[in-house]
């Protein structure tokens, strides 16, 4: 008979929670935590945990093998669960849907952080209306290179843009290099109108900041701090307070008063000083929910710039093609074909010399053969600017991989060096898509027939 497995059980809130596996080492190469270590800290900071993800579904983003590990995503509630833990499905763009899971109390979160949960990832929705937000994400995500006194001036722009619309926002550390600001709002829009909302509050902040943000979604186009609106689209989360993040330091997004941002340190934000920082000085984020708003002003200020002749942006890969988005290709990919030949000359003429030289579902492994290329072209690697890496996090079904591509506009035309088989080259989507165009060829021959 197979022995059980070791296993901590706690009693929290009348409920009994096992954690598997108490000794774990869930992070290793910074500080030292354990998994029941990693539950405790969350124990901790429960009352503000909870303000963010409380009523809403949330995707279980697993690191089993701890925060050295690559994470999987599992949207669906695991068959395995308490009685007393709740669910509710959820529609995607796909047309799929999942039965996901509810925390509502501190025994649901520990319960959660026991299967690897890490992060927090709810959605924006409650569960009395899952089709309109009560959650305006405003994510400043800096660019390669960008300085965090970057990121905060970002931030009080986004502040003053947000009470000239009368909203109110509540920032936060995003716990890696960037900050959050949620507005919550009155869930009278769809996810389509608060995106297309989150979309001209990003314009405007760049029309107000152009040498410090960017609305553009391509990672070749952007410069300093990126606005991301697409976080606002159906199926999109983002960690929430008093989330871990898989970093060596075990740091925490942490939610802050307006007045601490200009002195901030994200560093200073871990799971050794967040509890003793609610502890005394209270949760910032407390009375979120007492504060709900209208996106009325910021959807006049689209319909704004779309009389201008601002069009949609693109949308996240995985959506359908939107009425009035613009060809969802990047510029580095652009083909003249079907505009006019002034157009497809100056597109020709701007285009970027990109190159991808690794692919592969573990991080490290990538960022190893993109050192390996740098040693192997030298002299081309000796003009790259910081922001010419692009490192982009590419979401699969249930895990995300990484893709690392360099840009060569530095490096003189003679010098730049071919684009070679990446290594490594271990991209997880590439059977589909070759399965796809396979069902499109034969389609096409069909219909020919």
């Amino acid at each position: 008979m197979a022995a059980e497995e070791p296993a901590e059980v706690l009693t929290i809130d009348g409920h009994e929670v096992r954690v598997t596996h108490p000794e774990k080492l869930y992070f290793s190469r910074g500080v030292r935590l354990t998994k029941l270590e990693l539950v405790q800290y969350y124990l901790s900071v429960a009352p503000g945990a909870l303000v963010g993800i409380r009523d809403r579904p949330i995707v279980l983003k697993r690191f089993v093998h701890g925060a050295e590990g690559e994470p999987f995503y599992q949207k669906r509630a695991p068959e395995k669960r308490p009685p007393w833990l709740r669910t509710v499905t959820l529609s995607f763009p796909s047309g799929r849907t999942a039965e996901e899971i509810v925390v509502d109390n501190a025994a649901g979160l520990a319960w959660i952080v026991n299967l690897g949960c890490i992060e927090l990832h709810p959605h924006a929705v409650s569960t009395g209306d899952l089709d309109h937000p009560e959650e305006l994400r405003i994510d400043l995500d800096p660019g390669p290179g960008v300085e965090w006194g970057d990121v905060r001036r970002v931030a009080m722009e986004a502040k003053a843009l947000l009470d000239e619309l009368g909203l109110r926002g509540w920032p936060k550390t995003s716990g890696s290099r960037g900050m959050h600001v949620n507005v919550r709002i009155h869930p009278r829009w769809t996810f389509t109108e608060v995106r297309r909302a989150a979309l001209a509050f990003s314009r405007e902040i760049e029309r107000r900041a152009p040498s410090l943000a960017t609305s553009k979604w391509w990672k070749e186009e952007r410069r300093g701090v990126f606005l991301d609106y697409n976080q606002n689209a159906k199926d999109r989360t983002t960690c929430s307070a008093y989330s871990v993040r898989p970093l060596p330091d075990a740091r925490v997004s942490t939610p802050l008063e307006w007045r601490e941002i200009p002195d901030c340190d994200p560093a200073a934000f871990t799971v050794y000083t967040v509890p003793a920082r609610l502890a005394s000085l209270g949760d910032p984020h407390a009375a979120m929910d007492d504060a709900p708003g209208s996106l009325d002003a910021l959807l006049e200020l689209a319909a704004r710039d779309e009389a201008a002749g601002l069009g949609d942006a693109p949308w996240p890969p995985h959506f359908r093609k939107m009425e009035g988005e613009a060809s969802r290709v990047a510029p580095s990919r652009a083909k003249g074909g079907g505009v006019k030949k002034s157009a497809a000359k100056k597109a020709a003429r701007t285009k970027m010399p990109l190159i991808t030289v690794a692919n592969s579902p573990n991080k490290r492994a990538a960022l190893e053969g993109l050192e390996r290329w740098k040693a192997r072209h030298a002299e081309a690697a000796r003009h790259l600017a910081v922001d010419d890496v692009l490192v982009d996090s590419m979401r699969g079904r249930s895990s995300t991989w990484t893709r690392i591509r360099v840009n060569l506009r530095h490096v003189p035309e003679q010098e730049r060096p071919p684009q070679e088989t990446p290594d490594p080259d271990e991209d997880p989507t590439r059977e589909w898509r070759e399965w796809w165009a396979g069902q499109k060829k034969k389609a096409a021959e069909d219909e020919g027939s």
